[in-house]
């Protein structure tokens, strides 16, 4: 019987040790299979779609929304997270991502990646031929690489690298346009955007709209 006790008031003692195990045992557990529902997912591409178009092949509105389908997923996380940390500006954009947990943004990127609709074009057909010279050659004379040597023969990108082929022109001519102004907003934490600033701030007006007409077609 003394055995018994001293058994009984063993395990009584280590109960509270033996209930935190068990629950962090659980939420761990809790935390680890809590998988992304297709429901919510669902909700957010919904979301995406009301601004960058029903196959995220871009959007012509109020304001010029980019194209995301094609678009390389670790670009992708990283201007999302660009957005929160306020490497990149936009009020509105800085919301949308901040309510986006690390799953939900990987889950995006690779529905986004598998996407192929047909570019929308419109560009000015006449700047294309000057803006696929400039995309494949540069502007040596300026010190201005090659686009391609980035962004690849047929402007799909690589990893952190983006997609260009097929993106809209007015949003390719307004990010270029002003790229000072949207990126590399925090120099204490550069980001693989820093290479373009010079680029941007290099190429003239022209230009530009050249190399934006020229990516607009491109499937």
């Amino acid at each position: 019987m003394a055995e018994m006790k001293i058994i009984t008031l063993l395990l009584l003692s280590q109960m509270p040790i033996l209930t935190m195990v068990f629950s962090g045992t659980l939420c761990a557990e809790d935390t680890s299979s809590a998988a992304l529902s297709q429901k919510d997912l669902q909700a957010k591409l919904t979301y995406c779609k009301t601004c960058h178009g029903l196959s995220a092949q871009g959007f012509r509105g109020h304001s010029v929304m980019p194209r995301l389908a094609g678009q390389q997923t670790e670009y992708l996380e990283n201007q999302l997270r660009a957005f929160v940390e306020r490497r990149r500006d936009s009020k509105f954009m800085f919301g949308v991502a901040s309510a986006l947990s690390p799953a939900m943004a990987t889950a995006l990127a690779a529905h986004f990646r598998d996407l192929n609709p047909k570019p929308l074009g419109g560009a000015p057909q006449e700047l294309v031929a000057a803006g696929k010279k400039l995309y494949e050659e540069g502007v040596p004379g300026d010190n201005i690489q090659p686009c391609s040597s980035c962004h690849g023969p047929d402007a799909k990108g690589t990893r952190a690298a983006p997609r260009l082929a097929g993106q809209l022109h007015e949003y390719t001519s307004k990010t270029l346009m002003n790229w000072s102004k949207q990126r590399g907003r925090d120099p204490a934490k550069p980001d693989p955007s820093v290479i373009m600033e010079p680029i941007a701030r290099g190429l003239t007006e022209s230009q530009i709209a050249a190399v934006a007409a020229y990516l607009n077609y491109l499937e």
